[in-house]
């Protein structure tokens, strides 16, 4: 994401409200309560990375159509953190991956979620194979939930008052984004 990466459609504008996104967005189907479905995903920050904080970076979210995000996958500090946002606003930051071992190197991301608004949900996420965040409850509030993967920028003015210069672009790769119904689905066939 580059300084000035705004979206906008006839209800709103990143560039207005403090933001900047280059993200790609799940169309169909949305997650109704319900069902449940594993979701996986390679991230790689490379060497050069530049941590932007104060402003908050979104590089995964599991967000509510007309309503709140309800997941968000974040680097706002150093590190890679989980956002648990199921009541509207940050309950808790789940640490994921260290500032330590954050760059220079691909990590895979696992989740199993079971949708619901209730309290016979879950949401479990690994790191390269090893379980980081177990958690039973609602895992929706009220919406269809989507997935949206890619970088977005939120408070960008907090880094320019902070820092007294513009925001410089980031680069963050992902591979191998997939849904399935089960965990071997989420693996791919290697290429010869």
């Amino acid at each position: 994401v580059r300084p000035g990466d705004c979206a906008s459609d006839s209800g709103w504008s990143d560039c207005k409200n403090d933001r900047e996104r280059s993200e790609l967005s799940q169309q169909k189907p949305r997650e109704n309560p319900g069902s449940s479905h594993w979701y996986g995903w390679s991230i790689y920050f490379p060497i050069d990375y530049i941590t932007v904080a104060p402003t908050k970076v979104a590089l995964g979210q599991f967000h509510q159509t007309d309503a709140h995000p309800v997941w968000m996958f974040q680097e706002t500090s150093g590190g890679y953190f989980l956002d648990d946002q199921v009541t509207g606003y940050t309950r808790r930051y789940h640490e994921l991956i260290s500032e330590n071992d954050l760059r220079g190197k691909w990590h895979r991301v696992e989740v199993h979620v079971r949708w619901t608004n209730n309290g016979d949900g879950f949401f479990k996420v690994w790191v390269n194979g090893e379980e980081k965040f177990n958690y039973s409850g609602p895992t929706m509030a009220k919406n269809d939930v989507y997935f949206k993967y890619g970088l977005y920028r939120t408070f960008v003015s907090r880094y320019e008052q902070a820092h007294k210069k513009p925001i410089p672009a980031q680069v963050v790769y992902f591979s191998n984004v997939l849904r399935a119904s089960s965990r071997d689905g989420l693996k791919r066939p290697s290429i010869r």
